[in-house]
């Protein structure tokens, strides 16, 4: 699946950009990495040079296309702002793209389709430009863990394979989404009755309202991005309160069955990226956390490492 998207994106991005890419080389490149929660851009010159960053609110596909290059481009005015440089016409930018939903052909396609302009597009997975940027491009496994969560491992053969990230709520493990649901969860049997009450299940009330009815509201608009909004109250309460530190340490235990599927030989480097690694570091298995090593560089820097891999390719 994997794959079929990652073809379909590269065979789409020769049709809709490759023109402006092939007429002249493109004076900046920017690696976008676009999440359910935000995106983050990085800006740097033709050489690779960093020359700034920006953020912007979610690109991922699931979203909508539209909206995915709205908040790509709001986050790259940013970066040129904090480089101190006029934004230049767009078909003078490349822009390597690792966003959550490329999986989803038919959105990889639509997304491609509506490049505003820019000189060069490339669209990937976030997890691959996760995994290009923590380890360099180099062979190693990566698993990410934010608002969604994925592994990726690319083998000495040059070959990737994938474990995880089929969404949520069927995938996700680890992620933010996935420890809100059960916060969530959670808070339902305590008021019902079929859980005793602590401080941890009337932290995650008060931020859905603060009766049942307002939870009954809260759960009727929520989607991803808000159950990863509880997450935090998770990784606050894990070392105060028994329910909270059992969801970090299943989290734990999910990270070391991807990490296991992605490298059962346990001889390749694992690094454990994005905004909720750290926490669930804390809540890994002694054997996995012998192993694993904190990323190289994060996935915008992956994405702009895409970019320039596909320029040079042309």
């Amino acid at each position: 699946m994997n794959k079929q998207a990652e073809n379909l994106s590269e065979t789409d991005v020769s049709k809709t950009a490759g023109h402006s890419s092939m007429t002249h080389a493109c004076t900046y490149h920017i690696g976008a990495d676009g999440g359910g929660t935000g995106t983050r851009v990085v800006l740097s010159d033709a050489s690779g040079l960093e020359l700034g960053r920006g953020s912007a609110g979610p690109s991922g596909l699931a979203h909508g296309r539209d909206k995915a290059w709205q908040a790509i481009l709001l986050a790259t005015q940013q970066a040129f702002a904090e480089a101190n440089l006029d934004m230049p016409a767009l078909a003078d930018i490349a822009v390597g793209c690792g966003l959550a939903g490329v999986h989803n052909i038919q959105w990889a396609r639509e997304f491609v389709a509506l490049n505003p302009g820019f000189g060069a597009v490339c669209a990937e997975t976030d997890a691959y430009t996760t995994l290009l940027g923590a380890l360099n491009g180099k062979p190693g496994a990566i698993i990410a863990l934010g608002t969604g969560s994925v592994g990726e491992v690319l083998l000495p053969s040059g070959q990737r394979r994938e474990v995880g990230g089929w969404g949520f709520p069927v995938s996700d493990e680890a992620s933010g989404a996935w420890l809100g649901m059960r916060a969530v969860n959670h808070l339902q049997r305590v008021l019902d009755g079929r859980a005793v009450s602590n401080p941890f299940a009337s932290a995650v009330l008060t931020h859905c309202g603060g009766d049942k009815d307002a939870v009954f509201a809260w759960l009727a608009q929520a989607n991803q991005t808000r159950y990863a909004e509880l997450a935090p109250l998770v990784i606050r309460f894990a070392p105060e309160v028994e329910v909270a530190r059992e969801i970090m340490l299943e989290a734990g235990t999910e990270v070391a069955i991807m990490a296991r599927a992605l490298d059962p030989a346990n001889d390749l480097p694992i690094a454990l990226c994005g905004g909720l690694a750290a926490a669930v570091a804390v809540y890994l298995p002694a054997e996995l956390k012998e192993r694993i090593q904190m990323p190289k560089a994060d996935s915008a820097t992956g994405a702009l490492i895409l970019i320039q891999q596909h320029l040079q390719a042309k």
